[in-house]
């Protein structure tokens, strides 16, 4: 049997040495705090986690594929500064029957190291092409040490975090939540209401799918359709942030359908709740075939922004209000997570104590 050691990969983005790629992944062309572009880190990412698991997957069948299936939880600690070389560390935590999940730790090394981002792909591994594709069975990893076992038993904990949270977010709203949700209706009827309003703060996009976006055969890269998502929420996110939005948290980015060459997708971005500095955007990516035929969601994507100034410190956003059902239900299942993830921020806190809680530039709240 195979150790998850055994199966780590690497990857260094040589910013120092490469000032093609260095200028690539610029932001803006002048000194920027976090001026990195994580869209492009985002398909990088996905790249790279696919070859990991693709690695282990033709120890089994020469002719196995993997596909994503989800992006979990990407939460970043620290901005990453473009004038360092990136350092991304791949490694294979879990394997069930025919899926992984492939954890990558994102850092600045020496000489002083900086661990910015832990991310989580599940990958499923296939074998055969349209209806003949099926399940490629996998043989599962020997989790020899106490690292690897406590990897293993987190990688199931957020599968089983993910399901929960999906069964609470069509639960109805407690007390607590309809005052909120009746707050909200209540301030838009008021004289004189200037509030932003979540239906008029969206964004959308049509892009046809060709051949350079190719990955298997006659199917688009993953990598490049949360790319380009990531690209409309930081668009959709500036619609509210009075000062710059960056990204705080890839709360959950689901592949539902494969994209196929030919198709026709619509991008549709929502900003759907504003924290007290941070910001949830959502955007659903519809395939159309080329025959048009087929119309369905491929792609779900949710992403935390946090509204911050020059120095990275927190500043406010103003509040966004829902109208119909469909908004309230979005706006409360944010509102939700919200909570969920700064309870845990505060629970790890108290387990690590003051002298070790972080207090870097980034900002962990999302308020």
């Amino acid at each position: 049997m195979t150790r998850p050691i055994e199966t780590s990969r690497d990857l260094t983005l040589p910013f120092t040495t490469d000032p093609t790629l260095k200028r690539r992944f610029m932001v803006v062309d002048e000194p920027l705090a976090g001026n990195i572009r994580f869209d492009l880190l985002l398909e990088v990412l996905d790249k790279l986690a696919e070859d990991a698991a693709l690695d282990y997957a033709r120890r089994f069948a020469p002719e196995g594929r993997v596909v994503t299936a989800a992006i979990d939880n990407i939460l970043l600690r620290e901005p990453g500064d473009v004038n360092r070389d990136i350092l991304l560390l791949a490694r294979i935590n879990s394997v069930g029957q025919s899926s992984l999940e492939v954890g990558i730790r994102i850092e600045h090394g020496e000489p002083e190291p900086v661990h910015l981002a832990s991310c989580y792909f599940t990958m499923v591994a296939r074998l055969g092409e349209g209806e003949r594709s099926r399940s490629l069975l996998l043989e599962p990893l020997d989790y020899a040490d106490d690292l690897e076992k406590a990897r293993h038993r987190k990688a199931l904990a957020r599968r089983d975090s993910y399901r929960r949270q999906q069964a609470v977010a069509t639960e109805p709203p407690s007390r607590e939540e309809y005052a909120l949700l009746a707050g909200l209706h209540t301030a838009q009827e008021q004289p004189g209401f200037t509030g932003r309003m979540v239906k008029d703060l969206t964004t959308s996009n049509w892009e046809r799918m060709y051949p350079e976006q190719e990955n298997v055969p006659q199917k688009i890269f993953g990598g490049y359709l949360v790319r380009r998502a990531y690209e409309l929420a930081s668009i959709n996110a500036e619609e509210i942030a009075p000062d710059r939005p960056v990204i705080l948290r890839v709360n959950r980015i689901n592949f539902l359908q494969p994209v196929r060459l030919g198709d026709k997708l619509h991008f549709l971005s929502r900003v759907v709740y504003t924290g007290s500095t941070s910001i949830c955007v959502e955007v659903n990516i519809e395939r159309v075939s080329r025959d048009r035929v087929t119309r369905a969601l491929s792609n779900t994507c949710v992403f935390t922004f946090v509204n911050v100034d020059a120095d990275m410190i927190p500043r406010p956003v103003p509040p966004v209000y829902p109208t119909t059902y469909a908004e309230d239900a979005r706006y409360l299942e944010a509102h939700r997570r919200n909570r969920h993830h700064e309870a845990r921020r505060t629970a790890t806190a108290l387990k690590r104590g003051p002298a070790e809680e972080h207090d870097g530039p980034h900002p962990h709240s999302t308020g």
